[in-house]
């Protein structure tokens, strides 16, 4: 008997010849049967073949469009290259995308709002602030008051306080939202707010946040409204879920007077009076014109979320008008749905801007080339550049790519500081006397890319005096990185190497 070879298709073997005494001999009945149904098989190899090229063009025209960095692009390639056909579904739910939110109606949004803020007519940082109104649509505004609320005590007891007193609306935009002792007491405070007739909206991300609808109900029966972000749905295959694009954002927004931001989620770990390992974090309060911004920044995020079309108008005919403050404000956002990148831009360029010195706070520490070469050239330049970053972060492969970038700072004169009493989770940058940015993004790629995110540039000596000497305290807890420290290959420079090449996707 013989049958046609799939190998070789214009040839035939024999089946039951030598091969199949050994088979008979050595395999079992299974074996056999399984060897007898690949050889029916017609053309299999080739088959495999063009359609594994097939994969490969297709996909990496795809990825090549994109018009990423090259070393992110080729990454991209040579992984799904190495994983035929379950790269797809990879790339499908992890891969870059865009978002394309209805820019026509935020775009006439914030030229409303434009209209009635103040221009970056002033100061050495009208540049800077020009280029966040230009990357944003966010116009130049003020601020007639900030408190800079360091770690979870300070921050939970005066948004639970503002919130008793809110009389209209309570706006809150969250990550991470945990049902713990911390999430039920704000919750709670929620509750008993919407029971008195006052709005509240809750928009939470569906991947960050663990607190469930079920965790909810009681504010939603009592008048709230909760929405998600994002929410993961596999039901239409060939639509993309946007399981790597969350909003990592931190706003809240009461009555349209009174904002916070900054870095802080909803959780235990982040409260010291409930636990000694909590993060070591900042937050702000900020009080007049900015809060304007912020309240346009949750409603679009809100409407995008919920599909409320006429939520902008409503919001902007319900926030009241504020006066001028002295603390020049500009609020700036980045996300997927831009290509702009403005709080990177907004680093790099205040980095470039620094005339005497540039201190930086971030838990994870992924910089690409533009900002390295900023930091570098502050350094060798004579400023005083500090970056100050945890010993170990919540995430063992950003901790090592991190590490495998302090050589070449090191070298330039950067101080590197390591705070190692917590986890330090606060994103800010100093610059010279006057410039202060604080906000939720990290110094990593995927806060600068992938992620919704929102940071306040403040052009202000107070708010910069006040910052570096949070800032300073810091220090006491972060022993300084020294170029001669031990380097073991195996334990040290290889893990972190190899960490490091995968920095374009983290």
């Amino acid at each position: 008997m013989h049958r046609q070879c799939a190998f070789f298709p214009g040839r035939r073997y024999p089946v039951r010849g030598a091969i199949g005494a050994v088979a008979g001999s050595t395999m079992s009945t299974t074996v056999q049967r399984a060897w007898e149904w690949f050889a029916t098989m017609p053309h299999l190899v080739t088959l495999l073949t063009v359609g594994w090229a097939l994969y490969l063009l297709v996909l990496g025209m795809w990825i090549v469009l994109q018009k990423r960095e090259p070393v992110a692009t080729l990454s991209w390639l040579f992984g799904l290259a190495l994983l035929p056909y379950l790269g797809f579904l990879v790339y499908h739910v992890f891969g870059p995308q865009k978002i394309r939110r209805n820019r026509l109606r935020r775009s006439h949004s914030r030229a409303s709002m434009r209209s009635a803020e103040i221009e970056a007519e002033h100061s050495e940082a009208a540049e800077l602030v020009r280029l966040g109104q230009a990357t944003t649509g966010l116009p130049a505004t003020s601020s007639a008051q900030v408190d800079l609320l360091v770690d979870g005590a300070a921050k939970y007891t005066a948004l639970l306080a503002d919130i008793a007193r809110a009389e209209h609306h309570v706006h809150l935009e969250y990550y991470i939202y945990e049902p713990d002792t911390t999430g039920a007491a704000l919750r709670d405070a929620l509750i008993e707010r919407a029971q008195a007739g006052v709005r509240v909206r809750l928009l939470l991300d569906f991947v960050g946040s663990k607190a469930s609808r079920r965790f909810f109900a009681p504010l939603v029966e009592a008048g709230g409204e909760l929405a998600w972000f994002h929410p993961m749905r596999f039901g239409r295959i060939w639509r993309r879920p946007w399981t790597n694009l969350r909003t990592h954002r931190k706003i809240v927004v009461i009555d349209g007077r009174i904002g916070y931001t900054g870095g802080m989620n909803v959780t235990d770990t982040q409260d010291e009076r409930l636990r000694t390992d909590a993060y070591r974090d900042l937050h702000m309060r900020l009080v007049g014109k900015s809060v304007r911004v912020l309240q346009l920044v949750f409603a679009e995020d809100w409407a995008y979320a919920t599909g409320r079309r006429d939520f902008l108008a409503e919001v902007e005919r319900q926030t009241p008008p504020a006066d001028a403050g002295p603390i020049r404000t500009q609020v700036l956002t980045s996300g997927p749905d831009s290509n702009w990148e403005a709080i990177h831009r907004a680093h790099v360029g205040a980095i470039h801007a620094a005339k005497q010195r540039v201190w930086m706070t971030t838990p994870y520490f992924v910089p690409g080339e533009a900002a390295m070469m900023a930091l570098t050239s502050a350094a060798l330049a004579g400023l005083d550049v500090r970056l100050l970053v945890p010993q170990i972060s919540d995430s063992k492969l950003v901790t090592l790519a991190a590490r495998s970038y302090f050589g070449q700072l090191l070298v330039a004169g950067v101080k590197i500081y390591e705070y190692r009493s917590r986890l330090l989770h606060s994103k800010t940058l100093l610059v010279d006397d006057h410039l202060a940015l604080i906000g939720s993004a990290n110094f990593d790629h995927r806060s600068f890319r992938l992620n919704f995110e929102i940071s306040v540039l403040f052009d202000d000596p107070g708010i910069a005096a006040a910052l570096a000497q949070h800032i300073e305290r810091e220090f006491a807890n972060a022993p300084r990185v020294q170029r001669g420290r031990p380097r073991p290959l195996l334990t040290a420079r290889l893990p972190e190497a190899l960490a490091r090449l995968c920095s374009p996707l983290l």
